[in-house]
């Protein structure tokens, strides 16, 4: 863990991501301008800002979920593990 880490006891994206099992790639391929304000805070809360964005995520029931509630709006696709 870096020393920032340390002090403000978050750790950074990849050492989260490092610990989990199987990975998941989650990519905006659609515009969410129109759409209620849940789902779009569902994308921020995955790591999406902007179309053709895209986040390496622990596949877990929490994350499976927040795919499901905007996968219209998603590419998603299994990432091999390093």
């Amino acid at each position: 863990m870096s020393e920032v880490a340390k002090k403000t006891g978050k750790a950074s994206r990849s050492v989260r991501q490092a610990a989990a099992g199987p990975l998941v790639r989650v990519t905006l391929v659609r515009s969410l301008i129109g759409t209620p304000l849940d789902q779009r805070q569902t994308a921020r809360g995955l790591g999406l800002r902007k179309l053709n964005s895209s986040a390496v995520l622990a596949d877990t029931p929490a994350v499976r979920g927040m795919i499901r509630k905007i996968v219209h709006a998603l590419k998603v696709e299994a990432v091999e593990e390093r």
